[in-house]
């Protein structure tokens, strides 16, 4: 059974877990997630596209992440994640941690900070090996060609990463 720490609205763990995809989070609490774009050094980005068997937006386009498990740091976790989506190893990569950002759903008990991280890594398509419970493929994108995506309302959590694909 997979479990994730509460936090406080400081983002601090309150020492309490929840089981994975357990809504139950009170008001002032939250769950960690987190999120890493993959650019390239010619400036182009690895982005991947959901499954069409997700409960949530399935087929829509987006970059590697996912809840951080109980005990599991920020930056630990979005390696992980990486690394389980895509077969990337970002670990020794340039880049790292950008942002925060929270989201809150009162009254769903699904209440979340994300934690947002860029990795510099130049690697070969055939490098990509897609995790086949989570993605249906993968594309290395333009900025351009994610912000078409995005205006086509296919691109999850863009409006509140797109600094994350700038410079």
């Amino acid at each position: 059974m997979e479990l994730w720490d509460i936090y406080d609205s400081n983002k601090n763990r309150t020492g309490r877990t929840m089981k994975r995809n357990d809504w139950c989070l009170q008001e002032g609490e939250y769950h960690l997630t987190v999120l890493g774009v993959i650019k390239r050094s010619d400036g182009r980005f690895l982005i991947t596209r959901r499954a069409l068997d997700k409960e949530w937006a399935p087929g829509w386009w987006e970059v590697s992440g996912g809840a951080a498990m109980a005990g599991e740091e920020s930056l630990d976790a979005v390696i992980r994640e990486i690394k389980e989506e895509t077969g990337l190893d970002v670990s020794e990569c340039d880049g790292g941690y950008l942002f925060s950002y929270q989201r809150e759903n009162p009254g769903k008990g699904d209440n979340y900070f994300v934690d947002v991280y860029r990795f510099v890594l130049d690697f070969d398509e055939k490098d990509v090996k897609n995790q086949q419970t989570e993605t249906l493929g993968y594309k290395i994108a333009t900025l351009e060609e994610i912000k078409e995506i995005a205006d086509s309302g296919k691109f999850l959590h863009y409006d509140s990463i797109k600094e994350a694909f700038l410079n």
